[in-house]
């Protein structure tokens, strides 16, 4: 048995990714990048903001504001996020186009900070580190079969927190890991898993 649902062109999906035509845009999401493998530190960076201002909402309200907080944010220049300014958090403050919360915003310049000061391809191998042996995980068939946290996202939270990056807990931790291809939690049968699968190896 599992929980994957026969959309009307005929292709196989998680519950989640086969929504109205309202919501194309998720569906595009699901099918070609979520479970991808993302590499890069800025572009590792931008999913952590990206899932820490998705907290308390669904994804849908932040991955259609993408491009709006890409065009705020420098599209997630680490260097360049690192230098923005009261002024430039003001200015965030003032932008209809991302999520306009104070403490999202001020994570978001601290975690450009933080993750300036490592040295070039530290904050990709650092998060890289905490995904788990794919060959040793189930592949999931029922919704309830994926969990909202692991062992693996807590200590990745709890490594991060260290190191001075805020709003990532395990549940955010967990979320970017899912995004980004660390684990493949697209459920059996689900015709997305297999080209998530190929590319990670």
């Amino acid at each position: 048995m599992t929980d994957v649902v026969t959309a009307p062109d005929g292709v196989p999906r998680c519950p989640w990714g086969m929504e109205s035509e309202k919501m194309a845009d998720y569906r595009v999401y699901h099918d070609s990048e979520w479970g991808r493998p993302v590499h890069g530190d800025d572009a590792l960076f931008e999913r952590m903001c990206l899932e820490a201002f998705q907290s308390g909402l669904s994804w849908i309200t932040i991955l259609r504001r993408r491009e709006g907080f890409r065009t705020a944010f420098a599209d997630f220049r680490i260097a360049e996020v690192a230098r923005f300014t009261d002024e430039d958090a003001a200015r965030l403050l003032a932008d209809p186009g991302i999520i306009r919360t104070r403490a999202k915003i001020a994570a978001a310049i601290n975690n450009a900070q933080v993750a300036a000061a490592l040295a070039p391809g530290e904050l990709d191998g650092l998060i890289w580190s905490y995904a788990p042996d794919r060959d040793g995980r189930p592949v999931p068939r029922r919704i309830t079969d994926v969990q909202p946290t692991t062992p693996e996202s807590t200590a990745l939270a709890k490594d991060l927190k260290k190191r001075g990056f805020r709003f990532v807990g395990p549940t955010t931790a967990y979320a970017m890991m899912q995004a980004c291809g660390l684990v493949n939690d697209h459920l059996a049968g689900c015709h997305a898993r297999a080209a998530a699968e190929a590319a990670a190896r």
